[in-house]
């Protein structure tokens, strides 16, 4: 038997998260090339009944979940369309032909026409690029930023987290529709970047308190209090101890927002605060078709229709997302 091998048997179980470093350490030991696993097998060969990872266990789970399934699809295939409309799409969103208003279902005009003649079904279909890119870059940066701030907060402590938490609950108090209507109203660009700035503003502190208290309660673990016994810098504690243990309820909070701040979209747009023309947005074909729900009800249920498709998918692949990585759900 070489000399540094050291059996797990002669470790002491009285030192805490030292004792337990140590014990994987014989264990990886007991593994390494060349030596036969502990509970018999071929020399050289992987351990027997390896425990999976949190997140291949979670993949497990998901793959193998229809609701995951179905909404992963039914995303991948909006984003493939937000990119390249062309693909289903060959017509012109802004051309319009005035003798053709509001009229129905034709030939190769499966939705109709809206109150200017344009094609409602190719306005549906480049719709979902303002929507799916206000979605995926208002939850990214809301996710970025409060889970760098609630991370720091919930790994320093002391007056940072005091602070942030005060702050947090300043823009907690504010009126998300009203704040969007006086915000957005002064805001005179025609680009999606104004209103994923004010969904990023207001978005962010519930995704701080989320990372805050996955960052409190992933710092107390055994594993984080040996690393610091042994001389581990903050940086390392947070980048390769803490951070990979508190993301997963983050990435569930982030995937449910996000169906959301679609919506949010949607309902600013709605309300004349959000997008404006000529950008093509759901919130505004909804909005220029309410008015005429009796006579062209075909302009308003389309794209609400597809508005309503895209929330609820992202709503279900976040529901099936924190069911894979919560253990208690199980």
């Amino acid at each position: 038997m070489p000399e540094s091998y050291v059996p797990k048997e002669a470790i002491g179980h009285g030192d805490g998260g030292s004792a337990a470093l140590a014990i994987g350490e014989a264990e990886s030991l007991e593994r390494r090339p060349g030596a036969a696993p502990p509970g018999g097998g071929p020399p050289g060969g992987e351990p027997f009944g390896k425990p999976r990872s949190l997140w291949s266990d979670a993949w497990h789970d998901l793959y193998r979940n229809p609701v995951f399934v179905v909404s992963a699809l039914v995303i991948v295939f909006l984003v493939i369309i937000a990119i390249w409309p062309q693909l289903i799409a060959t017509g012109n969103p802004y051309r319009a032909d005035l003798a053709k208003a509001q009229q129905g279902s034709q030939p190769g005009h499966p939705f109709g026409f809206d109150t200017q003649g344009r094609d409602v079904y190719t306005r549906v279909v480049y719709g979902a690029r303002a929507s799916i890119t206000v979605g995926v870059c208002a939850t990214t940066g809301a996710a970025l930023l409060g889970s760098l701030l609630g991370g720091l907060a919930g790994f320093f402590g002391g007056w940072w987290d005091t602070s942030l938490s005060r702050l947090a609950d300043i823009f907690f108090g504010i009126p998300v529709i009203l704040g969007g209507l006086v915000f957005l109203s002064v805001v005179i660009s025609t680009t999606v970047w104004p209103v994923v700035g004010f969904i990023v503003l207001l978005g962010w502190p519930q995704v701080s308190r989320i990372a805050r208290g996955s960052v409190v309660t992933a710092k107390q673990n055994d594993y984080v209090q040996a690393a610091r016994a042994l001389g581990a810098g903050n940086g390392r504690m947070l980048l390769r101890h803490i951070a990979p243990n508190a993301i997963a309820p983050v990435i569930v909070v982030a995937t449910i927002a996000l169906g959301t701040y679609i919506a949010l979209e949607a309902t600013l747009s709605y309300l004349g605060a959000g997008l404006k023309p000529p950008t093509v947005s759901w919130g505004i074909d909804i909005s220029t078709a309410s008015t005429y729900i009796r006579s062209a009800p075909h302009m308003l249920l389309w794209p609400a229709g597809a508005l309503s498709i895209t929330v609820l998918a992202f709503i279900m692949l976040g529901d099936a997302v924190r069911d894979a990585l919560d253990p208690k759900l199980r």
